[in-house]
């Protein structure tokens, strides 16, 4: 399942060259050439998803496993304070490449990466309008 057409499957495939961090059967790290902060990297899927509601169960088990496991190393490794998982899924979130990624950012004191949003308001009222429409009512 790959797209001949999808940067993000070449990458992930070693048809491009990267600074890879990991790589399994599945899936390839590599670091991020626009990094929000230093050490920022892309979890790829070396199988093409458009995004996460294309992805099967089991790619999504392991991808969440791979990220846990390569944040731990990269936060010790770099010494970062903390760190964002972030995972976006069609334009209007933000997604550039529509192949399913990861964006693996080591976070760091006072680095401007500007991933925080100001929170806004709701009401009781459109919580349970909310909960009423996911439930399927």
């Amino acid at each position: 399942m790959k797209d001949c057409n999808c940067i993000f499957c070449k990458i992930a495939n070693g048809e491009i060259p990267s600074t890879t961090l990991y790589e399994d059967e599945d899936f390839r790290v590599i670091l991020d050439l626009g990094p929000a902060t230093r050490g920022h990297a892309l979890l790829l899927p070396k199988n093409h998803f458009a995004n996460l509601f294309e992805l099967d169960d089991e790619t999504a088990q392991k991808a969440i496993l791979v990220a846990k496991k390569m944040a731990g190393k990269m936060k010790d490794a770099l010494g970062a304070d903390g760190f964002n998982l972030v995972q976006n899924n069609g334009e209007a979130a933000g997604q550039t490449v529509f192949h399913f990624h990861m964006h693996l950012i080591p976070r760091y004191e006072n680095d401007n990466a500007g991933i925080l949003w100001e929170p806004g308001e709701t009401t009781p009222e459109d919580m349970a309008e909310v909960k009423r429409l996911v439930d399927g009512e």
